[in-house]
């Protein structure tokens, strides 16, 4: 039988401030304050790992508190100021805790740690009262030989999350918070972040991506799939389509057409759903991590903002929609870091008025540059899974994670059953990978097939096509 400690790493002379909160920090603070209670915990963001053959205790622990003086977001609380407004609070001290799980004898840490890990990043965070940051370890021999860390998106996005672990493992083998200040660029902490969004040059950024935001809002179609008549609020299923051979089939489309290979998902992403919509083009609100500005680069924080995506007649030949859709990309993330308050306020002004929006309830995001890719001993050809329901979001008709793992791709759906029911959610995972497959294999000047492997992936091909066509049913569940 196992114990479970809470062993308290005290913290003092660290930065401390107060001031307004950062774009990044508002509008994940607003989207998570809209959710049911049981459903907040979907926005933290969470990785773990074994250590194999271990690590002392005390190195883990010294590496966290320096952790905690580099990055100000780890000891950073939201509270709001009374005026509808939302402050961030850096606190100079104070105590961060430390799951510690001893293992059994007859224990597996790697299992243990599976099951710790689910438990901490199952728990929502109280962001006015605590820090946004939970880390849980297993111990055996001891040796810590399993690592949690759990962070509330309010510190941290994708980007940031990777350069965290970054941190703490070049920390645990020995580097210093100097040399890691002196060998990489100092972060942006997110006070100084907040005074740049105040100052002049901020506010004409945040004008100008807002002013772009709308004109597209101003172009696209009020509505793309047509709205649920009198269905009853239902959970909302998660699909998983694994894909091993799209990684290397989207390498290829890239390559082929000199694009970047998320603008070959982002197109694929379009052309189904503008086919299951019944419309011509396709309009996407497409999550941007923002790191490409200088100050944000490598910020342990969150910067991810939304871009909206417009691309017409989005259902042409295929290669075409992927070329346009890297032109249009390019304009999306560039105007992806804005105030997303004061678009929501302007948005609510414009409507009352009778202006008419795009829809913006499809939802893309590619997390593969953001999350390290993940041990994914799963089959050697396409699956699709059904591991989860999720609490109603009121304004989305699906979501659209592309992850990735050392062995495959994959797309994580969810979606308003009433609006995409399950089989369309099949045909619409299964349509994405054929688009891209179909074009990997296909000579563009010949028309002929140039892979070596193509009878392999032709057959890949007919399974999907197959499920498609008779919905999730025949598909494997892993």
């Amino acid at each position: 039988m196992t114990t479970h400690q809470l062993l308290e790493i005290a913290f003092s002379s660290g930065r401390a401030g107060s001031g307004p909160a950062t774009w990044g920090q508002r509008a994940i603070w607003d989207a998570v304050r809209q959710l049911p209670p049981a459903d907040a915990p979907r926005y933290n963001i969470a990785t773990a790992a074994p250590l194999d053959p271990g690590l002392p205790l005390p190195v883990l622990l010294t590496a966290v508190g320096q952790l905690l003086h580099l990055h100000d977001s780890l000891h950073t609380r939201l509270l709001p100021d009374g005026n509808g407004g939302l402050r961030q609070v850096v606190d100079g001290e104070g105590t961060l805790g430390i799951h510690l799980q001893p293992a059994g004898e007859h224990e597996d840490p790697a299992e243990l740690g599976a099951r710790q890990h689910e438990e901490l990043a199952a728990q929502a965070f109280d962001t006015a009262a605590q820090w946004p940051v939970r880390i849980g370890a297993v111990t055996a021999g001891g040796l810590v030989r399993h690592i949690s860390l759990v962070l509330s998106h309010t510190a941290v996005d994708g980007s940031g999350m990777s350069r965290l672990v970054a941190d703490l493992s070049a920390l645990c083998l020995g580097s210093s918070p100097e040399e890691l200040a002196e060998l990489r660029v100092p972060a942006q902490q997110p006070l100084e972040e907040a005074e740049f969004q105040a100052s002049e040059r901020g506010l004409r950024r945040d004008e100008g991506a807002r002013k772009q935001f709308v004109r597209k809002l101003r172009l696209g179609p009020p509505r793309l799939f047509p709205p649920a008549a009198g269905q009853p609020a239902a959970r909302f299923p998660n699909a998983v389509l694994r894909s091993p051979a799209l990684p290397r089939a989207v390498e290829r489309v890239a390559a082929r057409r000199r694009v970047s290979t998320g603008s070959v998902l982002l197109a694929a992403t379009a052309t189904m759903t503008a086919r299951l919509a019944g419309s011509t083009e396709a309009v996407l609100n497409v999550v941007v991590n923002n790191r490409f500005l200088p100050g944000p680069a490598t910020a342990v924080s969150v910067v991810a903002g939304d871009g909206l995506f417009h691309l017409p007649d989005a259902t042409a030949e295929f290669g075409e929609v992927v070329r346009r859709t890297h032109a249009a990309a390019i304009g999306t993330y560039r105007h992806a870091y804005y105030d997303k308050a004061a678009l929501a306020a302007e948005i609510v002004r414009l409507t009352a008025e009778g202006v008419r929006l795009a829809d913006r309830s499809c939802v893309f995001n590619d997390t593969r540059e953001l999350l390290p890719a993940t041990a994914d001993p799963g089959a050697d050809r396409t699956t699709l899974s059904w591991p989860v329901e999720f609490e109603p979001r009121p304004g989305l008709t699906y979501a659209l994670d592309v992850l990735r793992s050392a062995e495959a791709l994959s797309l994580a759906m969810t979606a308003d059953p009433a609006v995409l029911p399950r089989p369309a959610m099949g045909r619409f995972l299964y349509g994405i990978e054929e688009l891209i497959l179909t074009e990997a294999e296909t000579d563009t000047d010949t028309g002929t097939t140039t892979d070596s492997t193509t009878d392999a992936k032709a057959d890949t091909r007919t399974d999907a096509a197959t499920a498609a066509r008779t919905g999730p049913g025949t598909a494997e569940h892993a």
